[in-house]
């Protein structure tokens, strides 16, 4: 009788031992390696994480910062797509830092783009058909949000230079005037 209560009790104690440490080293190197400044360890992304750092992305009037993460990666919540993704651009971009001659930084930001869902731009940006003063911009994102079929647009369609394009200088949204145009 004592064997068949000890046994299942020692299982769950060695399994705790052993889980929680693998857990928790997991979790640890995720945590560590979902930061911009550990992309911007590998020289190829250094520009990537130089121009982030001038955009309205880090820059901004409501002090929001959107990271590497935001938008290049499914969200958190979906915790198997994340961590899949999340491990399959981390082998690519090994891979590619050991493999490739020259970096072709346009043609990775166009593959980048290509790969884009509206999804991970409504991560942060929720409220988009509620602009006021601005309806031409409410209209548009109606076209996104609600688009007819075969009418379907990207978010990255209309601001594709948002981030990751160089800029001599930090841009401020709060001291720039309104554009006029799309794309910016």
């Amino acid at each position: 009788m004592m064997k068949k209560i000890l046994l299942p009790v020692l299982f769950i104690i060695m399994g705790l031992i052993i889980a929680f440490p693998l857990f928790s080293l997991s979790y640890y190197t995720m945590a560590r390696t979902s930061t911009p400044h550990f992309c911007a360890s590998c020289h190829e992304i250094q520009f990537a994480y130089n121009t982030w750092k001038t955009s309205t992305h880090v820059n901004n009037s409501q002090g929001f910062v959107a990271d590497c993460m935001d938008c290049h990666l499914p969200a958190p919540q979906d915790t198997f797509n994340f961590f899949f993704t999340k491990t399959a651009h981390g082998i690519k971009d090994v891979f590619v830092h050991f493999t490739m001659e020259e970096y072709d930084r346009e043609k990775n930001r166009t593959s980048a783009y290509e790969s884009f869902k509206n999804e991970q731009c409504q991560k942060c940006h929720r409220n988009l058909l509620h602009i006021p003063n601005k309806r031409g911009a409410m209209l548009a994102h109606r076209s996104v949000v609600y688009a007819r079929p075969g009418y379907e647009k990207k978010c990255v369609d209309c601001h594709k230079n948002l981030v990751h394009i160089e800029r001599d200088v930090y841009r401020y949204k709060q001291y720039q005037p309104p554009y006029r145009g799309l794309g910016l």
